[in-house]
């Protein structure tokens, strides 16, 4: 029993530390010592702007009127909004907005966001498709930096950078840390060939490369540039193309929004299967390591735990495991008890590890609760 106790111990341990530790060091270095540059060049083709919302009335006007300032030639820009069962005003504030490039596809029922990209895309004009959410603001050199990169022909998708701004608590100090080790990795996958995933706030897509999408797919920012990959372009991260969200406040507000984003990994093996598959995926051992080894990091946790506390007496190493989880934990339950503690930086890394984790093991459970497509 020790023996089998043991083992488990260390594929645990072994696993943890390539999944945070391991693969970011390794793919940093592959950025370092194989670079792949990227030969961006000042192009100008047509753009459409696709932008799928549901109820968004409360952002439509500021978001094209943000829109209206990207530093790009105003007659190369199509602007389509499809509006998936709205039931405010977002259609009629969009059409009343003034822009001539500005088109509304209205659907009565709510079908959900990849069927709404799948018609607007079928009717877009533009060479290239820029994708980006209602309710983020976007730097005015966003989509020009965005093309540029287009201009290289080895690229078929570019990701744009989100900033997440306005952190008041140390819950949201926690995921600003997170996210920003999160960039760091993408942006390394980036220098070294391609990022597994893009932001669904802003990027670009060679308009010849869209693959139309299953409905329900909660993923379209990983699913469509997978396929980019798989028709052998490369899928990028360009820094200097900026979209600025908010961030969550506390847990809670996270907490749909991360379980729906886990989710959807378990999803994509349903829809895709053949993500799995080294032979096809040409990303394989990124999209495993990055995405699909971070849903079992909490269970990964558990089993790290169980088996430290069995082994406490008999394994030196075991004993400092479980002491640096108590003192995790102890750290969690001080940064709950006393919110004040949230702003000292082992306290708020230590929480947004915490739920993250915390989210990761509902993810899971919800996917296999639901398994159809249409996870909500």
């Amino acid at each position: 029993m020790s023996t089998l106790a043991y083992a488990t111990y260390w594929t645990c341990t072994l696993l943890l530390l390539h999944v945070f530790i391991g693969y970011p060091a390794w793919i940093w270095l592959q950025a370092r010592l194989r670079p792949q540059p990227i030969n961006k060049q000042p192009i100008t083709p047509t753009v459409s702007i696709v932008i799928a919302v549901h109820d968004g009335a409360h952002y439509i006007q500021a978001k094209l009127a943000n829109l209206g300032t990207l530093a790009y030639p105003r007659d190369r820009i199509e602007i389509i909004i499809a509006c998936d069962g709205c039931r405010d005003a977002t259609a009629r504030l969009a059409e009343r907005f003034g822009d001539p490039r500005v088109r509304v596809l209205k659907y009565v029922a709510r079908r959900g966001k990849a069927a709404c990209l799948n018609d607007a895309i079928a009717s877009a004009q533009g060479e290239v498709l820029l994708f980006t959410d209602v309710r983020q603001k976007l730097a005015p050199i966003a989509l020009r930096e965005l093309v540029a990169n287009l201009g290289d022909p080895n690229v078929g998708a570019v990701s744009g950078e989100l900033l997440l701004a306005d952190a008041r608590t140390g819950f949201a100090h926690g995921v600003d840390a997170y996210w920003r080790y999160e960039k760091l990795i993408r942006y390394a996958e980036s220098q070294s060939g391609s990022t597994v995933g893009v932001s669904g706030a802003l990027y670009a897509l060679r308009r010849e490369l869209y693959w139309p999408i299953p409905h329900g797919t909660v993923l379209d920012d990983v699913l469509i540039p997978m396929h980019v990959v798989s028709s052998g372009r490369r899928v990028v991260f360009e820094p200097r193309a900026l979209a600025w969200d908010r961030l969550s406040q506390q847990p809670m507000e996270e907490r749909r929004r991360k379980i729906r984003t886990l989710a959807g990994n378990c999803q994509l093996i349903q829809l895709a299967p053949w993500l799995l598959s080294p032979w096809r995926n040409p990303l394989w051992f990124r999209f495993v390591s990055h995405k699909l080894l971070r849903l079992l990091a909490p269970w990964l946790l558990l089993g790290l735990a169980a088996t430290s506390a069995l082994l406490v007496t008999r394994h030196l190493v075991c004993a400092l495991t479980l002491a640096a989880l108590i003192a995790g934990a102890l750290l969690v339950i001080a940064g709950r008890l006393l919110p004040m503690l949230g702003r000292w930086l082992p306290v708020r890394l230590a929480m947004a590890f915490y739920y993250l984790n915390l989210f990761a093991a509902q993810a899971l459970i919800a996917f296999a609760r639901n398994r159809g497509l249409h996870l909500w």
